[in-house]
């Protein structure tokens, strides 16, 4: 007799169908695992073995025999470890095997029995959604698997209370929903002092969703304003929180099945590697441009990155995805992201400052800011300069208008891009292209004359003469405007930078 549980493997952000088979037959006592099993699914013996022992069953002396079908696909992951001793306990005649047809199980044994988290169950229950089936799963994962509209979910605690409910000897109440996660408090910009410029450009690119690089001396608040960024962005709507959370909970990450509508924001440090920031490792995982998803990533000092590290940031924040290709498994992972970046004018950091400037000025400059590349950086829609903060600035009382009110003019111009290009599959204007961006963005003639002229003596690629566009259709919203005007293409052209000439 074969006996048969289903549940899935996960390849970036899909959930692709498996089927545990289980065979005890006569023969030498041995328990196989086949079907391109890794490390995690075959030390899974172990784990079913033991947890079976503290139920009190031992292993019959028998050869048995466990196949993941389709055995082509890569196995990774603990999670199978459920739909194994399930299938084991139905080949053993212990459970019904017909009754655990219309399941799908995910979870890691303990050795005492217990079924403890395993990354992914949120999109084992989309998965189970989609194949009109219900989902077995730890009893701290049901929260989250609830938030799969109309799937029936089964959280057990332990192996022995679940053979109990499938028995009808126990009953495993329905888990509840998972709850909406507030929103964590972050500064504010009332606690910037001055910076005026700054400000209009950070506004600028929240409303539009655009890649800002801020560059100016240590201490004159580039951090300070990136962390403001969070506090004027609008929610995430609940599609999209769900979207971000499904990246989350295959990081193993979603901790209690509770859902932020807050945006992410990733701040990496400098000495990541290429795998930590676009995903990958031995078990394929999401990097922090993909737990980033429709958020903010924040790179500080970024120069110091690793060149072939940003670099490979280029192909994601222009598709909005990133493949990590490797010999087994080709996997796609969502990066729809905002990048923001901050860097020092040079390695001293006080370059046109004649009382602190380094003698190397301005050689000290082009060498640190050669180390990033010239496709990255023309894949940044606005550049500004951020000037030092004297000690009488400090000592000026707040500015009157802080996160709430820019915030309020924000959620304004996203609302207009909503409803402009709601059937385009565009969120904002970042991402506005081909004909709808000839359609929303096409500057009238005095503003085309502008733009052409600003183009040929800045030298701007076609790749920056259409994020021109984008950020003065943003500039336009932010004014109310229906068209995009002279005015806003210059404003828009005053946060680019010009291309070094050859």
């Amino acid at each position: 007799m074969v006996a048969l549980v289903n549940t899935v493997a996960y390849l970036g952000l899909e959930a692709r169908a498996i089927e545990v088979q289980c065979q005890v037959a006569p023969g030498l006592p041995r328990f196989n695992i086949v079907g391109l099993a890794d490390k995690a699914v075959s030390e899974s013996r172990e784990r079913v073995q033991s947890a079976l022992a503290a139920m009190g069953l031992a292993l019959p002396p028998k050869r048995i025999t466990i196949n993941l079908s389709p055995a082509d696909l890569p196995k990774d992951g603990s999670h199978y470890d459920l739909p194994i001793a399930l299938a084991l306990l139905a080949a053993m005649g212990v459970t019904d095997a017909e009754q655990l047809g219309d399941w799908i199980a995910v979870g890691e044994l303990a050795l005492d029995g217990r079924i403890v988290a395993s990354p992914g169950v949120l999109l084992a229950a989309l998965h189970a959604s989609e194949a009109e089936a219900g989902l077995i799963c730890p009893a701290v994962q049901g929260s989250e698997a609830k938030w799969a509209s109309g799937v029936p979910v089964l959280a057990a605690p332990n192996l022995v209370s679940l053979l109990n409910h499938l028995k009808g000897t126990q009953h495993l109440p329905e888990p509840e929903r998972g709850e909406v996660e507030l929103a964590a408090p972050v500064a504010d910009l009332r606690q910037v002092k001055g910076q005026e410029t700054a400000k209009r450009a950070l506004e600028i690119a929240a409303a539009g969703g655009h890649n800002l690089l801020m560059i100016g001396p240590p201490g004159a608040g580039k951090s300070l304003l990136a962390s403001c960024l969070p506090g004027i962005l609008p929610e995430l709507t609940p599609p999209e929180a769900l979207e971000v959370s499904m990246v989350a909970s295959v990081a193993g990450t979603l901790e209690g099945g509770r859902i932020s509508r807050t945006r992410p924001f990733r701040a990496p440090h400098h000495s990541a590697s290429m795998a930590a920031l676009t995903g990958g490792g031995l078990k394929v995982r999401p990097g922090e441009v993909s737990l980033a998803h429709l958020g903010v990533l924040f790179l500080d000092e970024l120069p110091e990155f690793q060149r072939a590290v940003l670099d490979s940031l280029r192909q994601p924040l222009e598709t909005g995805s990133v493949d990590v290709a490797r010999a087994n498994a080709h996997v796609t992972f969502p990066a729809r992201v905002q990048l923001v970046a901050a860097m020092n004018p040079c390695r001293c950091g006080h370059l046109g400052d004649a009382a602190l400037a380094c003698s190397r000025a301005p050689r000290c400059a082009a060498d640190y800011q050669s180390k990033v590349s010239g496709p990255m950086l023309d894949r940044i829609d606005l550049h500004v300069e951020v000037d030092p903060v004297s000690a009488a600035d400090m000592a000026l009382p707040p500015p009157a208008e802080g996160s709430a009110e820019v915030a309020a003019r924000v959620a304004a111009a996203r609302k207009i891009q909503t409803a402009r290009t709601a059937n385009t599959g565009a969120r904002s204007n970042a991402e506005l292209n081909g004909e709808a961006l000839e359609r929303w963005a096409k500057p009238d003639e005095a503003g085309q004359r502008l733009l052409l002229q600003a183009a040929e003596a800045m030298r701007l690629s076609a790749r920056g003469y259409t994020r021109m566009l984008r950020v003065a259709r943003t500039i336009a919203d932010l004014a109310g405007a229906d068209g995009v005007g002279r005015i806003h293409i210059a404003e828009a052209l005053s946060y680019r930078r010009q291309a070094p000439r050859a």
